[in-house]
């Protein structure tokens, strides 16, 4: 799971000119009918995983893709392992 996170990260970077452009193209209310329509059937021939709603946050050490933290990169889990052991600067329990 983490190989086909990791290959959609790198096809969505790809993409993400093109698609942005033939985006705007079809959205814009100034040009013809037929250009619209033309901008969004191109979009429709791109991959699905070009997409970047395709992708899914995952823990960079587990892969585990719920409880995922953000800021850290990392699930509920690890970030509670690394905390604890002192691996993250400046983190500790707030019950201590």
């Amino acid at each position: 799971m983490i190989a086909r996170e990791v290959k959609r990260k790198k096809m969505v970077e790809k993409y993400l000119d093109r698609r942005n452009k033939l985006r705007s193209v079809s959205l814009d209310n100034k040009l013809s009918l037929e250009d619209r329509m033309a901008a969004r059937r191109e979009l429709f021939e791109l991959p699905k995983n070009s997409a970047p709603t395709r992708v899914r946050n995952r823990c960079t050490i587990t892969g585990r893709p719920r409880g995922y933290m953000r800021f850290f990169g990392l699930s509920r889990i690890a970030f509670r392992e690394l905390a604890l052991n002192g691996h993250l600067p400046g983190i500790r329990k707030g019950s201590l």
